[in-house]
């Protein structure tokens, strides 16, 4: 149990501190007093022991105020830098370098009307979101006042917080993980001189499905670099001046989630169990922050991103949610013809240091254009649902704050926009249900694959009707679970998407909880940390029955022979694995299926897209068990030598946490401050293919998974638990800055409490708030 620390640490202000707790406080929890303008009556935040927040407010609005206010405190450099890449409003504060990704931010900005806009919300969700902005800038004020310190980042960046509005919140679309845009230009490179039998080599399709090329494209017509602005518009703000990459073509990009709800009668409990983690990039602070809002007409507890009011997933009085993405193709990229007309919006943006410069914007009925090829006169609009009313990326999870059982919780579904999602529910009654939800374009023609030629022919007619989406509600098996992975009903008959997860995290989760005929809350936690992977199997299997040619060959069969998959950070035959599958055996497999001719604009691919082949043998020629063992024993060997290189020469002193190794540090470096704003390292196991989703850069340190974990005990919150790395606060100065890393790293949690006896339990510091 974490200890109480010096109450200097965690002041941001010393000057309301209390030197000693009044008689209504528990031993050892620190008080503060402060006067907030903005509130309408008292309120409290409770920080727990680790580091989250518990607001008790007299009504919702103020409750959203104290949320923003305490992810103000905790995150105000994190969330002010979203807005500012959001909106399109880096170069006021960094310089002229930032001025093409304003631009590009700008181009997919929601630019519909702001009526309609918050009309696909609850009525109650403009006025929370306006008292959440009310609440950061009233901490704002105070850090202008001199009431809380500024963080360092801003000093050291010369630039100042700015103030927010409502509708800053929900006008930022490019965080909405929407797609396939990226997966439709690299198609088409791949096509430009290659050849559509190898296409089931560079992706897996589920369910299987033949790639054809839209009448009138011409895919040689894609430039390179047509998705430039793309990825400065959706990509993070660098400081380092390092060109973005879209994530979905960028190797090191592993992202994905679990969930599972398991229904009363399979749960140890007697009552309903939901997980839930999200996988992202890794980053400090990460993506997510827990929050818990008590007033006495709203009621929710969970984990969103903080720039956002309320949670994303999480729990109300009655019911839980949870999320997944859901691989629904929400994007086209629209090819129009030279002489094609656009509409032009002209904006300034302010430059530190420099005039103001003036940006032209085009669009079409399409879409932004998001690049003019002046060599051929060819522009390229982006068409996606997020232009549409309601599509802010996690803003619908505020339907379920509060719906009290399945039928009001399909209303979250039925309004579902971005992005597309998995939303598993859990009641205290014990229903339990599973509910895809997101905006599904219907096209008129076409799969959405490749890019489209603009024109009648490849317009969208508009959206699928929600309430025809797939559903399950009590499935008989007692449980639910998903993991991105392709799980469209057979014979549903609607065109959703066809570019899914590979199944390998999906496999291990099923497995486990089949196994078990009562489920436990530890077991959830042990099974969101478990390092096994079926997609390591799948490939140690096809390994069975050979014999190396060689030393190195015989050598990594007998490394490997036996191995069960799990990927421990002390697993020799881990290391060996992951260097074979991330850098020898699908380079082998293209080179030695594709022909050189067809190559050129291949790209990259994946060991998940590389078995299906190996094992199905359709592309191996008229003798593929010769060509799958060349394959094979080709690159393990290489492998082996080069993990010889790595480790050393003695197989038995090899380790996967020697490569793998968690060590998170801001993307802002700040000279001298390097030490104490870094979290790691750590060796870490598992990886991208394993529940414990632990995605490897090229240099096989981890850069992708679950920040944050989440288990529900659901009816009896007061039992659920979390875990959210490195930790709840953004500020290097606060103990929850990296308190919960090495928790975190070691597959342990912390209680994630409900009712207020138990929040005052784990509490660490009470601010009492007045008007």
């Amino acid at each position: 149990m974490m200890r109480p620390v010096a109450a200097a640490l965690l002041l941001t202000t010393a000057a309301s501190a209390q030197d000693a707790p009044p008689p209504n406080i528990p031993l050892g929890v620190y008080s503060e007093a402060r006067s907030l303008p903005g509130l309408t009556a008292p309120g409290e935040i409770i920080i727990d022991r680790a580091g989250i927040p518990h607001i008790y407010a007299a009504n919702a609005r103020d409750g959203f105020f104290l949320q923003g206010y305490a992810v103000a405190r905790d995150r105000l450099w994190q969330i002010d830098l979203w807005r500012k890449r959001g909106l399109g409003r880096l170069s006021a504060s960094f310089g002229p370098q930032f001025v093409a990704q304003d631009r590009a931010a700008r181009l997919l900005l929601y630019r519909g009307d702001m009526a309609a806009e918050w009309a696909a919300y609850p009525a109650a969700a403009k006025g929370w979101t306006e008292a959440f902005a009310a609440g950061i800038n009233a901490y704002i004020a105070d850090v202008e006042a001199g009431r809380q310190k500024l963080p360092m980042e801003f000093t050291a960046t010369a630039s100042r917080p700015e103030r927010w509005s409502a509708d800053d919140v929900v006008r930022i679309r490019s965080n909405a993980l929407t797609r396939n845009i990226p997966d439709e230009v690299a198609r088409a490179r791949a096509l430009c001189g290659g050849d559509l039998k190898y296409e089931p080599l560079r992706r897996e399709l589920a369910p299987a499905h033949n790639v054809t090329i839209p009448k009138g494209l011409d895919p040689c017509s894609i430039p390179a670099n047509v998705l430039d602005d793309y990825a400065l518009g959706t990509g993070d703000v660098r400081f380092d001046g390092q060109k973005m990459v879209v994530a979905s073509l960028d190797p090191e990009a592993q992202e994905g989630s679990n969930n599972w709800v398991i229904g009363a009668a399979r749960s140890a409990t007697g009552r309903p169990i939901l997980a839930n983690d999200p996988h992202r990039a890794h980053a400090v602070p990460n993506l997510r922050y827990l929050s818990h809002i008590d007033t006495p007409e709203l009621k929710i507890a969970g984990s969103g991103e903080p720039a956002l009011p309320g949670v994303s997933f999480g729990h109300n009085e009655d019911v839980a949610w949870a999320l997944t993405i859901f691989a629904i193709d929400q994007q086209d990229l629209v090819v129009n013809p030279k002489g094609t007309k656009f509409s032009q919006v002209r904006e300034t943006i302010d430059v530190k240091g420099e005039a103001p410069r003036e940006v032209v914007l085009h669009f079409t009925d399409d879409g932004p254009i998001i690049h003019e090829d002046l060599a051929s006169g060819r522009s390229f609009a982006l068409r996606a649902t997020w232009s549409k009313p309601g599509a802010s990326a996690y803003f619908n999870a505020t339907w379920a704050f509060t719906a009290r059982n399945w039928d009001e919780f399909l209303t979250t579904r039925n309004h579902w926009g971005a992005p597309p999602l998995n939303l598993l529910f859990a009641a205290r009654d014990g229903d339990i249900g599973w509910a895809p939800s997101g905006f599904v374009p219907m096209r008129a023609a076409g799969d959405g694959l490749l890019p489209v030629p603009a024109g009648k022919t490849h317009r969208w007619t508009g959206l699928l009707d929600a309430k025809l989406m797939p559903v399950s509600h009590n499935p008989p098996q007692g449980w639910f679970a998903t993991a991105n992975e392709m799980n469209v009903p057979a014979g549903y008959p609607h065109l959703l998407g066809l570019e899914w997860a590979d199944r390998s995290r999906i496999t291990r989760i099923s497995e486990v909880i089949a196994a078990k005929p009562k489920f436990s809350l530890t077991d959830a936690m042990a099974l969101q940390n478990d390092a096994t992977s079926a997609m390591a199997r799948r490939a140690v299997a096809l390994l069975k029955g050979l014999s190396g040619r060689n030393d190195d060959e015989r050598g990594a069969l007998a490394l490997l022979s036996g191995w069960d998959g799990h990927e421990g950070p002390d697993s020799a035959a881990a290391a060996l694995y992951e260097v074979w599958a991330a850098r020898h055996l699908p380079m082998a497999a293209v080179k030695a299926i594709v022909p050189d001719d067809k190559r050129e604009n291949f790209g990259r691919t994946s060991i998940g897209n590389v078995l299906p082949v190996l094992e199905n043998g359709a592309l191996l020629g008229p003798d593929p068990k010769a060509l799958r063992e060349t394959i094979l024993l080709g690159s393990l060997g290489t492998a082996y030598v080069e993990a010889k290189k790595m480790f050393g020469p003695d197989p038995a002193l090899w380790r996967w946490g020697a490569l793998h190794v968690a060590d998170f540090k801001p993307a802002l470096g700040i000279a001298g401050r390097s030490a104490e704003r870094r979290a790691g390292p750590l060796p870490i196991g598992g990886s991208g293919s394993t529940p414990m989703a632990m995605g490897s850069g090229s240099d096989f340190q981890l850069v992708s998974g679950a920040s944050v974990r989440v288990v529900l005990d659901v009816g009896a919150w007061d039992n659920s638990m979390a875990i959210n790395t490195p930790g709840q606060s953004g500020d290097p100065a606060s103990p929850h800055y990296r308190d919960l890393f090495p928790r975190w790293a070691t597959g342990n949690y912390v209680p994630f409490v409900w009712s207020r006896p138990r929040v005052l339990q784990e509490a660490e510091r009470i601010i009492s708030v007045t008007p």
